[in-house]
């Protein structure tokens, strides 16, 4: 399944890549510094890019943060286990 996604994604990259090659249009982009004048299919490849890559450290930290929580709460079981059957076989006896 994993390789059907990744499969899937390089075919709409590549259909943007052909798309953009079609679209050569100079634009005037103003930010907060400065202004330049670019092809219209390169700002929009670095735009995406640059989305894609502050979203997946975004995510990926907030996946990783949800790890190490996990990590330490199955600590904490494993740690509580071994007193949980102690006080089971004191009720029991």
């Amino acid at each position: 399944m994993k390789i059907i996604k990744i499969v899937i994604v390089l075919a709409l990259f590549l259909v943007a890549l052909a798309l953009g090659s079609q679209n050569q249009a100079i634009v005037n982009f103003n930010y907060l510094i400065a202004q330049g004048e670019f092809h219209l299919s390169t700002l929009l490849g670095v735009v995406f890019v640059t989305g894609f890559v502050i979203s997946w450290l975004i995510f990926g930290s907030l996946h990783l943060k949800s790890q190490l929580q996990v990590r330490k709460l199955k600590k904490q079981v494993k740690k509580l286990s071994p007193a949980t059957e102690q006080a089971t076989q004191v009720k029991a006896s």
